[in-house]
């Protein structure tokens, strides 16, 4: 089983998103046979296996064995993947290209390219557990709060000079590298606001409800 599975075929996403289907899946993270699965999610037995043939179909779930009841065979099967993730492929003739919006300061820019990298890294994952091998990768996530606008976006021009300079010392795009195995790596930065968390309800009189308020 695949921790992330990214749908790239549209027939499969139609599938997936179907809300039952969604909850089957959640459910399959365990193998589990129709009737196990029916006593959970609340339907019937042959519903369930109407489903569970849909998703088997579109490759979302997999036959892990058959056990043998009296005179019925009962298949168990499980989610081919922990989570799932749509790709930008499923909607290939309106997906977003970065090169309609090659602007970095862009919010769609930036959209563009995470829906790229979502695209390819699908392809990536599926081609590395094909070839068993383990794909390199690496990513940063962290917070950084700015004390003004003009913090930040001088904080954007530094890192983008830090960055330039790091590409300059590293890359090398002559034949020598190339005929000596150098691989391309596709390489994204990006910066945006924090989404605002919901805050929690506090007490009448704590002074920390308006502060928790005040989070831009």
């Amino acid at each position: 089983m695949l921790d992330i599975e990214v749908i790239e075929d549209a027939a499969a996403a139609e599938a997936s998103l179907d809300p039952i289907r969604t909850r089957i899946l959640q459910e399959l993270v365990e193998p589990a046979s129709a009737t196990q699965l029916a006593a959970k999610v609340g339907l019937p037995r042959q519903k369930v296996n109407y489903h569970l043939k849909a998703l088997e179909r579109h490759g979302l779930v997999e036959l892990v064995e058959e056990r043998r009841k009296g005179n019925v065979t009962e298949r168990v099967l499980r989610a081919t993947a922990a989570s799932y993730l749509i790709s930008p492929t499923a909607l290939a003739s309106v997906a977003p290209d970065p090169r309609r919006f090659a602007d970095r300061f862009s919010a769609f820019w930036l959209l563009a390219l995470a829906s790229r990298t979502v695209q390819e890294m699908g392809n990536l994952i599926s081609g590395a557990a094909a070839a068993k091998k383990k794909l390199a990768s690496f990513a940063i996530d962290g917070e950084i709060t700015f004390r003004s606008a003009a913090e930040r976006a001088a904080f954007a021009e530094e890192l983008g000079v830090a960055v330039t300079r790091l590409v300059d010392k590293y890359h090398d795009g002559g034949p020598a590298a190339q005929a000596g195995g150098g691989r391309k790596h596709r390489f994204v930065v990006v910066l945006h606001p924090a989404l605002k968390t919901t805050p929690q309800t506090a007490p009448a009189g704590d002074p920390s409800a308006d502060k928790d308020q005040s989070n831009d």
